[in-house]
């Protein structure tokens, strides 16, 4: 495959997870709240999206995660090598998504209740990135090869 197919599925991978781990992170943080609101899951998924495609398009998650997954000696498809590309992507998107979204959540709480909620930004943040952060390994790991796989089908030349 050549390295224009490479990018045009990078890009495309990048969109597709970024949807997908904003709509699930979104939603697994919402409702972990304890106080779901549609307009509260809305908000963070329409800001999430927005971040993790442009942390898609900025970072280059692929590739980082092909050139550690080559020096460590691992073979594409093994388990070993899917968990370290899981694992990077994790690290690379989770914990910002997790941030913006408990941070609206918190501003949010605030701003409802006069400045009165008796709530602290750290120990809200720690519970959700922890949450957030298996939920995403597990996300990844299990979708991440089935949207490459599509992906590179749809790169094939046709007969």
């Amino acid at each position: 495959m050549n390295e224009e197919n490479m990018k045009k599925i990078g890009r495309q991978m990048a969109i597709r997870m970024g949807i997908l781990m904003s709509f699930s992170l979104s939603l697994i943080g919402t409702l972990t709240s304890g106080h779901f609101t549609i307009p509260g899951f809305l908000i963070s998924f329409a800001v999430s999206t927005v971040v993790s495609i442009l942390i898609g398009f900025v970072i280059p998650v692929g590739k980082i995660s092909m050139d550690l997954c080559r020096k460590w000696k691992l073979q594409p498809g093994t388990i070993g090598h899917r968990c370290v590309e899981s694992m990077i992507s994790n690290v690379i998107y989770t914990p910002l998504m997790t941030l913006i979204m408990v941070f609206l959540a918190y501003q949010g709480a605030m701003r409802s209740s006069g400045g009165q909620a008796q709530i602290v930004f750290l120990p809200m943040f720690l519970k959700s990135l922890l949450i957030c952060f298996v939920a995403g390994f597990m996300i990844i790991f299990s979708c991440m090869p089935v949207f490459r796989s599509s992906l590179m089908k749809g790169m094939q030349p046709k007969e």
